[in-house]
């Protein structure tokens, strides 16, 4: 399924690829505290935590283009809908310091904030740093109408100069992110119309509502809304006769359980790790390494082992939504097989 020549046709590709993106740009900001500078505050008696530093990366759909940034894709565009706000602007910051980013398709909300994750992160001495509770900035009203209309006409003009497109659907509220009912039922079509140009969906809630493409749900994703006792292979097997297209059921450390839309499945084993992971992240680097592998023209089998070996790199990474470089994937595959060869 994968092989070091594979890995390096797929790396040597990228730099001429132009991926798409499609779906909620969120702000990640890490607030990273120092609990030595931990003192009590005077009006409550409770603790003040002490934030030494902070940090603000490209969150949600931006975790996916922050992993294609990484491997080195040439050219990538995402299309989203931010606020005009500190948050949006601190977003638009991190975005012109990435290689390769077109942001052009990137518009502010007529009305509603930049959705927003806000990590305070806790570092005792000693010990792994760890997340606190997340305070999460997010639009609860439907977006407006012509803030869809924007979001279409940027696909339908970005489209034909893609090689592949990832479309996340981060927001579980309905209708109230970028993915609407009408922004999918155009992505559907553009992907039904266009088979031979690879598009993976991605959603929290709604895999049911994507057709014509190929998806990436995870078990529990997959079992939305069927009966209880559904199996997993059941589900992924129901949702390819949907969609028409291939799945991609991604299970943890087990890897991912691929089907072809004439219902064939095959186990893609996950590529062990040791030691301490953080699999925060790691959904939206196996999305990112689907892709760039099928617009590098490999199988299906390898694009998902591929994927895996992304993920087994990413979930190292501890108190960050990781990322995986050319060298990165080349040194993990070595490692991977020093450990095949001890074994």
């Amino acid at each position: 399924m994968l092989d070091r020549t594979t890995i390096d046709t797929i790396l040597n590709a990228l730099p001429g690829k132009t991926t798409g993106l499609i779906g909620d740009l969120f702000l990640d900001r890490y607030l990273e505290i120092d609990t030595t500078l931990d003192e009590p505050s005077i009006e409550t008696g409770s603790t003040a935590y002490q934030v030494t530093s902070v940090r603000s990366v490209p969150g949600a759909l931006g975790t996916v283009l922050n992993n294609l940034v990484a491997l080195g894709v040439g050219k990538i565009v995402p299309i989203s809908l931010i606020g005009d706000d500190g948050e949006g602007y601190e977003l638009r910051q991190a975005l012109a310091c990435m290689v390769g980013v077109d942001t052009r398709a990137i518009r502010n909300r007529s009305q509603g904030r930049t959705p927003t994750y806000t990590k305070p992160m806790r570092n005792d001495p000693g010990k792994i740093p760890f997340e606190l509770n997340r305070l999460d900035i997010k639009n609860r009203q439907p977006t407006p109408v012509r803030d869809e209309q924007i979001v279409i006409d940027a696909l339908s003009e970005i489209w034909p100069t893609l090689d592949a497109l990832i479309v996340l659907d981060q927001v579980s509220e309905p209708n109230c992110g970028v993915i609407t009912t009408r922004v999918r039922n155009h992505l559907c079509d553009l992907a039904s119309e266009t088979p031979d140009r690879f598009t993976l969906g991605d959603s929290r809630e709604l895999f049911r509502e994507f057709r014509g493409m190929s998806l990436k749900p995870n078990r529990r994703e997959a079992l939305i809304g069927l009966a209880d006792g559904t199996d997993f292979d059941t589900a992924l097997r129901m949702m390819s006769l949907h969609a028409g297209g291939l799945i991609f059921g991604t299970d943890s450390e087990h890897g991912i359980r691929l089907v072809s839309p004439d219902g064939t499945l095959t186990i893609i084993p996950g590529y062990p790790v040791t030691g301490d992971i953080d699999p925060v992240g790691a959904g939206d680097s196996t999305s990112a390494g689907i892709t760039c592998a099928m617009a590098a023209g490999v199988s299906p089998r390898s694009a998902a082992a591929f994927g895996n070996l992304i993920a087994s790199i990413t979930v190292q990474q501890i108190g960050t939504t990781g990322t995986a470089s050319p060298a990165q994937v080349i040194a993990r595959w070595d490692e991977v097989q020093r450990m095949r060869e001890s074994s």
